[in-house]
């Protein structure tokens, strides 16, 4: 199988990369458009902010080729909020930063108080019955978060998260997938995870 991590430019590549090499498959690491075309699978991670990961996709060419993909693609984190129309997380002269726009919605900053932020830490998930991307992970299982910013619960979202208030902890529509959790980080589940995308 052809598995691509797009290069986007952030910080947690190799730690994606490890979690697959782990499961026993080869991966490649890339940024041209051609080698995402021809890819199986694909994922898109990202930490950071919303504006510079945005910035890095358009400066690198990347954001139509990855609109244009039809083979399953899983974003991470900030790859999985930047599916989403557009995000508050924005700083200065431009507050909304215009996203991909596969998924509809927007990604709001988390109103968690008197909780601390950001939502950081194993917190359990609640996934739509017989749903793929979870299957053989036992109910109640807890997954790795890290963000301060988040998708609301809407028609795409395969799974939510309460913290503070409800929150889409797994989005899916059409062929792109997104968990607003690290699969990478988060153990026996977050690798069984990993294996039913690379399944799909």
């Amino acid at each position: 199988m052809n598995i691509v991590i797009i290069d986007t430019g952030c910080a947690n590549l190799s730690s994606v990369r490890f979690a697959i090499e782990r499961l026993g498959y080869s991966v490649t690491v890339s940024k041209d458009p051609a080698i995402l075309q021809q890819a199986d699978k694909l994922f898109l991670p990202g930490v950071g902010t919303a504006k510079e990961a945005m910035a890095n996709l358009i400066e690198r060419n990347l954001v139509e080729p990855i609109k244009s993909l039809t083979q399953p693609v899983l974003g991470i984190c900030l790859g999985m909020q930047m599916l989403a129309t557009a995000s508050e997380e924005g700083f200065g002269d431009q507050p909304i930063i215009e996203t991909l726009g596969i998924v509809e919605g927007h990604i709001e900053k988390m109103d968690v108080a008197p909780l601390r932020s950001p939502h950081m830490g194993w917190n359990q998930i609640t996934p739509k019955l017989d749903e793929p991307l979870f299957k053989n992970i036992p109910a109640g299982s807890y997954f790795y978060f890290v963000h301060s910013y988040a998708l609301p619960v809407n028609e795409h979202t395969i799974a939510s998260c309460e913290y503070g208030t409800p929150f889409t902890a797994a989005v899916n529509k059409d062929n792109f997938y997104g968990v607003q959790f690290h699969p990478e980080r988060s153990g026996k589940a977050g690798a069984q995870l990993i294996k039913n995308f690379l399944e799909l």
